[in-house]
């Protein structure tokens, strides 16, 4: 169901994305009395599910659900119709109207994809506001994972700033690492303050890692998994495990360094039940090493979440803003593909890792910011200067403005065959990653 649910919210958002920017494609056209033949959501090859005429224009729904289209009179575009462009122009074609009308055309799905993203950070901020981790309210520090140990960080240490600079939330330590280019990292430890230098190679380990920098917790048990030892035991929801065979393990991450020393070994667990009462469990641990408890991981229940509410004046800059945020940190981020030494691009996904970042249940906040997010990412990489792609029709009208001369409709064609070849390698490079890694976890 929860594969399902992902699904779905993908399905979703893309078609309202596409929909969205064909408009923007649309609205410029038939401004400037371009004829725009279809409009169609999602591929119509060989067939569609429904298509309708309303005036010049055929309206459709097609059954390959990887974009969508609007076919304008008289563009070279991925439908190929070379015969149309045979024939002498027309008053209302795309090839008859100035270089300038051309070029909005054009542009008009990634700007109303810009437009749309900022509408949807308005109305969320003023809809849910914002609530979030402050990095400085973790309480216990920080608990880390062999990546995060290699830039030098230790489980308990408190994570001051980066590059001397403050970092309000907690989210954002990974990501303004990567992205920002970061050089040091100032931290506490027990009661010290150190500087950290961060390795030149940490990058792609970072990429790789799902979650490498966690707040550190006490360990509650939130529930158990089939078969549990620990529930077999006598151990229950809720109870705060503090030490294994005497040794103190306030935290979770103190408990799993040394459950795994412990396989087909009974053991001796001292817990907190209700906060009050200390009982202590024998239990056997498995071959695996687990005891088959998930711990709670929710930040409310240890840390004190920053909330912001806004009114709906105070949320129109604060979308923007947020909106723009948006764009600057997805830039750098694309910009880590043409490092080689990041190994950026053996992170590159599909449709299965965009599915992913949706949650295994419909929560509308989330899906409104992941799509205006996703938004972001698809005006962004229309506007890359590749043939098929808007943006390779910008850089051949900017080409014309500036020059005066307008590239052959022979060399227009053989570049957009080209530019769909591009695109079709990197969607079967990207999914396949995708599916590379299902096979690794």
């Amino acid at each position: 169901m929860e594969i399902l649910i992902k699904a779905l919210q993908l399905l979703l958002a893309l078609s309202i994305l596409i929909i969205i920017h064909e408009i923007g494609h649309f609205f410029f056209a038939r401004l400037f009395k371009t004829r725009v033949e279809k409009f169609f959501l999602f591929f119509d090859a060989w067939f569609c599910i429904f298509k309708k005429k309303i005036g010049e224009t055929v309206y459709g729904l097609g059954w390959l659900p990887l974009g969508g289209y609007v076919k304008i009179s008289g563009m070279i575009d991925e439908s190929m119709d070379l015969e149309q462009l045979s024939k002498p122009p027309q008053p209302w074609e795309f090839r008859s109207k100035p270089a300038w009308q051309r070029l909005l055309i054009m542009l008009g799905g990634v700007l109303v994809n810009f437009i749309f993203a900022l509408i949807l950070y308005v109305l969320i901020l003023y809809t849910w506001g914002e609530k979030y981790l402050p990095l400085k309210n973790l309480t216990y520090g920080v608990m880390v994972d062999s990546t995060a140990m290699q830039l030098g960080l230790r489980n308990g240490d408190k994570i001051l700033s980066l590059d001397g600079k403050e970092v309000e939330n907690y989210m954002s330590v990974v990501h303004d690492i990567v992205v920002n280019n970061t050089k040091t990292i100032q931290i506490e430890r027990n009661g010290q303050f150190i500087q950290l230098e961060i390795p030149e190679n940490a990058i792609p380990s970072l990429l790789k890692s799902s979650i490498p920098i966690l707040p550190r917790m006490p360990f509650y048990i939130y529930d158990f998994q089939e078969n549990s030892a620990a529930l077999n035991a006598g151990l229950e929801k809720n109870d705060r495990i503090i030490a294994l065979e005497g040794f103190p393990t306030l935290y979770f991450d103190e408990f799993k360094s040394l459950i795994g020393n412990y396989k087909n070994k009974q053991i001796l667990i001292t817990a907190l039940r209700n906060n009050a009462d200390t009982i202590k469990i024998n239990l056997l641990v498995p071959e695996t090493g687990l005891i088959g408890v998930s711990p709670d991981f929710s930040f409310e229940r240890y840390f004190e979440l920053k909330e912001v509410r806004y009114s709906f004046i105070q949320s129109i800059p604060a979308g923007i803003k947020k909106g723009f945020n948006t764009i600057d940190s997805y830039l750098k981020q694309l910009k880590l593909l043409f490092r080689p030494e990041t190994k950026a691009y053996e992170s590159l996904g599909g449709f299965i890792k965009i599915a992913s970042i949706f949650p295994g249940e419909w929560i509308w906040q989330s899906f409104w910011n992941f799509t205006a997010f996703l938004s972001i990412i698809l005006a962004i990489m229309n506007l890359l200067p590749i043939p098929a792609l808007d943006g390779g029709h910008v850089l051949f009208l900017l080409y014309e403005i500036i020059t005066g001369r307008k590239p052959g409709d022979k060399f227009l064609e053989y570049a957009q065959i080209a530019g769909m070849i591009f695109i079709f390698a990197l969607l079967f490079y990207a999914n396949g990653n995708d599916i590379i890694q299902l096979f690794r976890k």
